[in-house]
């Protein structure tokens, strides 16, 4: 490289520039403004080329253009920023401000301090972006002092700082009474003293010991203090002003990230790098340097901080993380437009630090020597004791000098921090001519060539599995976002193939993911885990038509199991079951809900055996008694916790079924009926056992019942084997026992005050909220007199209230009823009056009428539907309390003469039956019942994403219109 001052280039570009009139122009224009005597030509020759090639000085010499006085006398000028120099204002002066800056520290305010700041750190910029365009200063001179500034206006902040909570807060003293400064740890090039032009400056905060400040008018504790000094600091310097800034402070660093304090003390941090401290904080931590605190504190860092980054034995162990590391590097620089960039481009800047820091950390624990900060300070040592070549190290030394001088030109131009190469002819000559080149085309050939040199030694270094599977390379791309869960465009390369309605947002979806604390101090082989699910789970979704909504119902479930990974391996392992959890959870939100709740219900996916086939009902009661002869019989919150898991699977098990259309809608209803059959069974025999051992046995006509003489009654969904997932259970309790009887016990109680209370505890049963949830919502105000009647009725209190009380809507809810479970005598007790009381002979009239009052009077009131709504399946004109109330009016006002109506509870047999009488046509019952199971299938897949029962489809248009039109006709034929 030739030097621009001795470049002939360098002057012929000037001469040709066409603002080079304008530019000196403005130059002299600001001197005459400020009292400067003009710049005469020998002058201008000198720093006419400086101003030329970068807008920043010209910016910078039109606003100070005293600042060019100094750079003809640069030799004379200090050489390297102080923080003393800083506070003091002695080594520049700005002909507006001299009162601000000559002013001590102790009187200045804030806003002055901030100026001076920014002041100082441009009159320095100018003054290194001279000295580097001249080339009168080595690469390493430069990254020095340019690291020294940081270090100057970082002390000089901490400075001003604590003077200025001096009063309120006092001193941060140690136990022995000396005082604590922050502790600044300076990262990244800041901590290896090669910091650049316009770079970011990384940070962690820590003090020594904790204790509450003394000494000022309150005291906090040293965490709160110092927390105040760091945000103080990071204010100062990152804060744009008129003046600019200082450096853009970037805290992420520290440890926990951004979720984590600001501040820490050494011990936390310690035990922080101990425990939880990551490969690549090891690799970030190889360039760490104290900037602020004394000498007991860069001995406490160091301390930590080199067995955390250097182990005494050949660090074999860390290859894993190198290879992640070296993948992740290799993946961003296979972006489009990235070949341009000098840093992160294909053999970069970074491809040169990786190399020389992969083999500190693998070497750096048994040879000192590999444990500088410094870069080129490692190569020579790399090469010298043969980790490296010679010549090897010769080019990737020449390379790195390369490309930071041009990485320097770059952010020479307008103080940007860049380091893409620019398209535009001008740009590139005058990046060429900073760096010492005669033109463009000379710089990028030789850039190319080092380049191409870099990277052949970048893929060399460590081996990486280039050759592996497509499945195993989507492993490793997953591995490393686990790692930089931060990088949205390595995300989106990853999931790129998948058809996504909304990528921004679920690649947002999935950096939070990766992002959480959960993910991030996952240990090893979860993360392991989690990167070959994540893998196997993208690769299904290429296929997904709606690939969003699977992704948001998945990923509850994933969150739910990161602390039980077992199950990713599971998933990952049977490939089946993953494909059955994509689909059903694509089908059902309730699947999301039930399994993020309840994980264990993974299991039943790894079985297509029982997954696909629901037990009935012999097998269910079976399956029951199993789970529950696993626990203390007397442990009572256990077991309620096991029916409602219980519950969980089957329903579950119930719903794949009819996702996948294995189960037709009457037989899904048929087994949630049956499974709540058997669960109340299980509670009615728990409670009774319960109040017995409380109060004995109940003892009617001189004899104990040791069996319970109570009968649960169903009605509505439940009487009419038609539950649904979410459906309420509608229950009457009857009871036949001796009015006047008492329990055996000691604690003895009257028959009707044990069942009243066994009812009690059924309820208490049934809906007490557990870990585990709920078993079931129960509606009581069916029984006799609604919510004003006894809870437990006799069966003769009960067949009196239906003749003699009961209105026609409670005979029509009567016709949808029976024994869910109970003493088998009695349900059959139940029955015959049912059937007396459905069968009294009625007039049809009357019966109408009240039908049909009733149903309007139940549209107006709960149609949830509308014009603009859509179509209430249950509620709407045409729905299903149509089609039922019809069916019950046929029940009701035919039983008598056609007793085969009331056999069954179930609507759709109901119908069967009244078209086998006479009373419906055959086809216009079949309609009906193709209409209702449709209704109630669709119900089913509403209930199951949760949407409630209003649907807006112009498919159902045709089956609204047939049902409204068969209503209209049962309300004017007076024959039926």
């Amino acid at each position: 490289m030739t030097p621009p001052n001795m470049n002939p280039n360098y002057a012929l570009f000037c001469e040709q520039s066409a603002s080079r009139a304008l530019l000196l122009e403005r130059v002299q224009d600001a001197r005459k403004n400020h009292g400067l005597c003009a710049l005469n030509a020998e002058q201008i020759a000198v720093l006419e080329p400086l101003w030329i090639l970068s807008d920043y000085l010209h910016q910078q010499f039109t606003r100070f253009p005293h600042w060019l006085d100094d750079l003809l006398v640069l030799d004379m000028l200090p050489e390297r920023p102080s923080k003393e120099a800083l506070l003091a204002g002695s080594d520049y002066f700005d002909c507006e401000s001299k009162d601000c800056l000559h002013t001590s520290q102790e009187a200045l305010d804030e806003a002055a301090f901030i100026k001076r700041l920014r002041l100082y750190r441009q009159w320095w910029m100018v003054r290194l972006i001279a000295l580097d365009i001249q080339q009168r200063l080595s690469l390493t001179e430069l990254t020095s002092r340019l690291s020294a500034l940081a270090d100057a206006c970082v002390n000089a902040s901490l400075q001003w700082s604590e003077q200025h909570y001096l009063a309120l807060y006092g001193q941060a003293l140690d136990s022995k009474g000396q005082p604590q400064t922050m502790i600044v740890i300076g990262m990244g090039k800041l901590g290896g003293n090669e910091l650049n032009l316009s770079s970011d400056i990384d940070l962690i905060f820590a003090f020594r010991e904790h204790g509450d400040t003394q000494g000022g008018k309150k005291s906090v504790s040293h965490q709160e203090y110092f927390t105040k000094l760091g945000q103080k600091l990071i204010q100062h310097l990152d804060q744009v002003t008129a003046d600019g800034f200082v450096f853009r402070v970037d805290m992420r660093l520290r440890p926990f990230g951004q979720s984590g304090a600001l501040v820490l003390n050494m011990d936390s941090l310690e035990n922080y790098y101990q425990d939880q401290g990551r490969d690549w904080e090891r690799y970030a931590m190889i360039k760490a340097r104290v900037m602020s605190g004394n000498a007991q504190d860069k001995a406490a860092f160091e301390a930590l901080r080199k067995p955390f980054v250097y182990r005494k034995y050949l660090d074999f162990g860390a290859l894993g993380a190198l290879r992640d590391l070296k993948q992740m590097i290799a993946k961003e620089v296979r972006r489009k437009g990235i070949e341009h960039n000098i840093k992160l481009g294909e053999g970069g800047i970074r491809e040169v630090e990786f190399i020389a820091q992969a083999l500190q950390i693998l070497h750096g624990g048994r040879d000192q020597g590999l444990q500088s900060p410094a870069l080129l300070k490692v190569l020579p040592h790399l090469a010298k004791h043969d980790y490296l070549p010679f010549e090897e190290m010769a080019s990737l030394r020449d390379a790195y000098l390369l490309l930071r001088r041009t990485e320097h030109a770059l952010q020479a131009l307008n103080d940007e921090q860049t380091q893409l190469l620019p398209s535009d002819a001008t740009t590139r000559t005058r990046v060429a001519l900073m760096v010492g080149f005669p033109c463009w085309s000379t710089l990028e050939k030789q850039l190319w060539e080092m380049r191409n040199k870099v990277h052949a030694s970048f893929v060399a270094l460590i081996d990486d599995g280039e050759d592996s599977t497509e499945e195993v390379k989507n492993q490793e791309s997953w591995r490393l976002l686990l790692k930089t869960p931060d990088d949205k465009e390595a995300i989106l390369d990853a999931i790129e193939l998948i058809a996504w309605h909304n990528v921004e947002a679920n690649v947002g979806r999935i950096s939070q993911l990766l992002s959480s604390r959960t993910v991030v101090f996952m240990q090893p082989i979860g993360q392991e885990r989690l990167a070959v699910f994540l893998a196997a789970l993208m690769s299904k979704l290429v296929d997904e038509a709606n690939p969003d909504l699977v992704l948001e119902r998945i990923f509850p479930i994933l969150e739910a199991v990161l602390r039980r990974t077992a199950y990713l391996v599971l998933l990952c392992e049977n490939q089946t079951a993953l494909t059955h959890l994509i689909r059903l959870c694509r089908e059902s939100v309730w699947f999301t809900q039930a399994i993020s709740t309840t994980p264990a219900l993974l299991d039943e996916l790894l079985d297509a055996n029982t997954l696909f086939s629901p037990p009935d009902k012999a097998m269910l009661e079976e399956e029951l008694q199993q789970v529950l002869l696993r626990l203390p019989e007397d442990d009572e919150e256990a077991q309620m916790d096991a029916m409602r898991r219980f519950r969980r699977s089957i329903i579950l098990r119930i719903a794949a079924c009819d996702i996948t259309d294995i189960l037709p809608v009457m037989k899904v209803s048929d087994h949630l009926t049956w499974l709540a059959e058997v669960l109340l069974n299980q509670v009615l025999h728990q409670s009774w056992q319960y109040l017995t051992k409380k109060h004995g046995f109940p003892v009617s006509q001189g004899e104990a019942a040791l069996i319970p003489q109570l009968a649960i009654i169903g009605y509505g969904k439940s009487g009419g084997w038609e539950l649904g997932y979410d459906s309420d259970l509608d229950l009457v309790f009857i009871h036949d026992a001796q009015a006047n009887g008492v329990t055996n016990g000691e604690r003895s109680v009257d028959n009707l005050t044990f069942y009243t209370r066994l009812g009690q505890r059924l309820i208490h049963i049934i809906t007490s909220f557990t870990a585990a949830g709920r078993l079931y919502e129960v509606d009581m105000r069916l029984r006799p007199s609604g919510n004003s009647g006894l809870l437990v009725s006799s069966l003769e209190a009960f067949a009196d209230y239906q003749q003699n009380e009961a209105w026609s809507w409670e005979h029509q809810a009567l016709t949808r009823s029976r024994g869910l479970a109970g003493e088998p005598s009695l349900l059959a007790k139940f029955e015959d009056c049912r059937k007396s009381i459905i069968s009294s002979i009625r007039d049809r009239s009357t019966l109408k009428s009240d039908v049909i009052k009733m149903r309007e009077k139940m549209r107006a009131h709960l149609d949830t539907g509308g014009k603009e709504k859509g179509f209430d399946l249950k509620q709407g004109v045409g729905g299903i309390i149509d089609i039922e109330f019809m069916v019950q009016y046929l029940v009701l006002a035919w039983s008598h003469k056609y007793p085969e109506l009331m056999r069954f509870s179930d609507n759709v047999r109901q119908l069967e039956a009244a078209a086998e009488v006479g009373l419906l046509e055959t086809d216009q019952a079949s309609k009906m019942i193709d209409t209702y199971t449709l209704y109630r299938s669709l119900t089913h897949r509403l209930s199951l994403q949760q949407q409630g029962r209003v649907i807006q489809d112009d498919a159902l248009v045709a089956n609204q219109s047939l049902v409204s039109q068969y209503w209209d006709n049962f309300i004017c034929n007076d024959q039926i």
